[in-house]
């Protein structure tokens, strides 16, 4: 799923930027295409592990 993640954020990313130097400018098409990479972020963000981690599992103990 990863891999299918990647490249659709991307292509958002370049939607966006498209839409930012189009001569008329369709905010819609560009705060969608933003959402659509924050929440591909929020989805590859939330596998990765905290550096603190670790600590907080001591200071339990």
């Amino acid at each position: 799923m990863k891999k299918f993640r990647i490249p659709i954020m991307i292509l958002a990313i370049l939607v966006a930027l498209y839409q930012q130097v189009a001569d008329e400018k369709n905010v819609y098409i560009m705060v969608g295409a933003i959402a659509i990479f924050m929440f591909g972020m929020m989805q590859l963000s939330a596998k990765t592990p905290s550096k603190n981690q670790d600590k907080k599992e001591e200071d339990v103990h």
